[in-house]
């Protein structure tokens, strides 16, 4: 991430998940975005000794970081990283992903497809909106 001017910060939003790779392989398809390459970087700091080959694994013939795998071209910056727990409680943020009325079931038709579980449809007089979480439970909604 690059510095900003004053006033303004370049952010990302992390992600905690116990297999980082598989999700940022469903959010990725989920939100049109690519895995970040890193693969050169990787090479540099394994041939320094400055990182052992247990550090990464090759998912999808590409050299990664074991515990650390980015999204990006989809918005802001996701970064998923290992944790060793599960998840057990509700998020207190989750992303809302905005198709518009025409679109939202087919879209979670297909998310449903990519592994998400498809919650709750709800219509306010806010709008309408499906609830989802991801194939780790985290909660998402399509609207």
């Amino acid at each position: 991430m690059e510095p900003q001017e004053p006033g303004r910060v370049s952010w990302q939003l992390t992600i905690d998940a116990h297999d980082p790779h598989a999700q940022a392989d469903f959010w990725a398809a989920a939100l049109g975005g690519e895995l970040e390459d890193n693969s050169q970087l990787i090479a540099t700091v394994l041939e320094k000794g400055w990182a052992q080959e247990s550090d990464t694994l090759v998912h999808d013939g590409r050299r990664y970081w074991r515990d650390l795998v980015a999204v990006r071209g989809a918005g802001p910056r996701l970064l998923f990283q290992r944790v060793p727990e599960e998840k057990t409680v509700k998020n207190r943020l989750h992303l809302d992903l905005h198709v518009g009325e025409e679109r939202i079931r087919p879209e979670v038709q297909r998310l449903v497809a990519l592994g998400a579980l498809e919650g709750r449809e709800w219509r306010e007089v806010g709008g309408h909106w499906i609830a989802m979480t991801d194939p780790e439970g985290n909660e998402f909604d399509v609207e």
